[in-house]
């Protein structure tokens, strides 16, 4: 009987993870909570979609399904994989349950967005959410947007907003040119994570030149201002531990700002599951198993390295989950787009001085409308992680903590575990209800 492979995610990993799994012989059943396949990377209008989108090689494609909890019934297999089927604003979605012979999790990141005076206005979008309306919907956020905050991604969010029509003020990356070119330097004989990754780079730089975009190191906002919706920001330089250089604040008008420093791997899943982390991320080996057994991990929450990366993790993740052998050349290849990551990390890092940026009155979990006031005067008063979310109830409104809790954890020197025994929001008539088994 073939083995019957579940893959959680239909990104770049995830994608890869179900092709490879049927190629080793594997019945493979790819959920996503999303309506299409694909992911942020291959997210496009409806109309291209329906000619482009990318294909899912004989699969049962289960979409619109959110795996809202794994149940581990026996510690020498994969946990048992229950799903809800159906939109998530719907009323009458399906519970089914899976018990695979092998999970391959690819559950990806978001992005990771530190707090600052007025970041709760309306027009600040994380970069990924302005990408993705550009991306699906070709509707820019804003005529005149700013893209702000850390990392190479934010390049391609500059790129969509203007293929898009808007004219983008400016791209401020926090980092100051020696820290990002330090650390692109770091790990010189490695090969490079992708060929063609300097052309890209140059096609950016050239299309922010051509539209006279500047682009700005070590400079970042620190305060949105607005009536009813962000109006202006205050930019300023930043040290390289992102402390704010005094006199250096400069305001400018926008009517949208994009903000992204980084990414959070979605990891309630592999917590449920078991799975061992280090330094925030999935811990896997060479054939991307977790300490789970027949659990394994690929994408982003095993690193951030990108799209190349990813599907080559999720390549060698479905062979070895489908029953199959992955050669040498894929895993070389895997390697070398996994360097990215250690370049990335190191040439894009969060400076520890950020919290200098917050105000008493600054929102921090904007869920509960938690200030940083209220929140260093209960860590003053208790100790424990659950003491301070009860009485601030930060991390207890609509998004768990998935967007706040990494902050808070910084902010209060408390553990950020993602332990979350519902993994995904389910109403108390779907909880009351029966589980459908599902065969491979």
């Amino acid at each position: 009987m073939n083995r019957h492979v579940v893959v959680v995610g239909a990104g770049p990993a995830g994608l890869a993870a179900a092709s490879a799994a049927r190629r080793a012989g594997a019945k493979v059943t790819l959920l996503d909570a999303a309506d299409q396949a694909g992911g942020q990377y291959h997210r496009m209008p409806p109309d291209v979609y329906a000619t482009a989108a990318p294909r899912l090689g004989g699969c049962d494609w289960w979409p619109e399904s959110a795996v809202w909890s794994l149940e581990r019934h026996d510690e020498s297999r994969p946990p048992r994989v229950h799903v809800l089927r159906g939109p998530a604003d719907g009323t009458r979605r399906e519970r089914r349950t899976l018990e695979p012979d092998a999970l391959v999790l690819a559950t990806g990141a978001h992005d990771r967005v530190l707090p600052f005076p007025g970041w709760e206005l309306p027009g600040v979008f994380t970069a990924g959410a302005a990408q993705a309306l550009v991306k699906g919907e070709r509707v820019p956020v804003g005529h005149r947007p700013l893209v702000t905050g850390s990392g190479p991604f934010l390049l391609p969010v500059a790129a969509a907003l203007l293929h898009a029509g808007a004219r983008v003020r400016a791209v401020l990356e926090a980092n100051p040119a020696r820290t990002v070119l330090r650390g692109w330097a770091t790990r010189p004989w490695e090969p490079a994570a992708r060929t063609g990754k300097a052309a890209e780079l140059a096609a950016y730089a050239a299309l922010l030149a051509r539209h006279r975009v500047p682009y700005r190191t070590g400079r970042a906002v620190v305060e949105a201002r607005g009536d009813g919706r962000v109006e202006e920001v205050v930019t300023a330089r930043l040290r390289a531990d992102w402390s704010v250089v005094p006199g250096t604040e400069q305001t400018l008008d926008v009517d949208a700002l994009c903000v992204t420093h980084g990414f959070s791997p979605q990891l309630e899943l592999p917590v449920a599951a078991g799975c061992a982390l280090r330094d925030g991320f999935v811990q896997v080996d060479g054939d991307q198993a977790t300490s789970s057994p027949g659990v394994y991990a690929a994408g982003e929450v095993t690193g951030i390295a990108g799209a190349p990366a990813a599907r080559a993790e999720g390549l060698v993740a479905g062979w070895v989950a489908g029953g199959g052998t992955p050669g040498e050349a894929l895993r070389r290849r895997r390697d070398r787009a996994r360097a990215f990551a250690v370049r990335l990390a190191a040439a894009h890092p969060i400076g520890a001085a950020w919290p200098g940026w917050l105000r008493p009155d600054t929102v921090v979990c904007r869920c509960e409308e938690t200030t940083y006031g209220t929140l260093r005067r209960a860590t003053e008063e208790d100790t424990s992680a659950q003491a301070v979310k009860l009485a601030t109830r930060a991390g207890l409104g609509p998004c768990q903590a998935r967007i706040c809790g990494p902050t808070v954890a910084v902010l209060t020197g408390r553990a950020d575990p993602h332990r979350r025994p519902i993994a995904h929001p389910i109403r108390l008539g779907e909880l009351a209800g029966d589980d459908k088994e599902s065969s491979p």
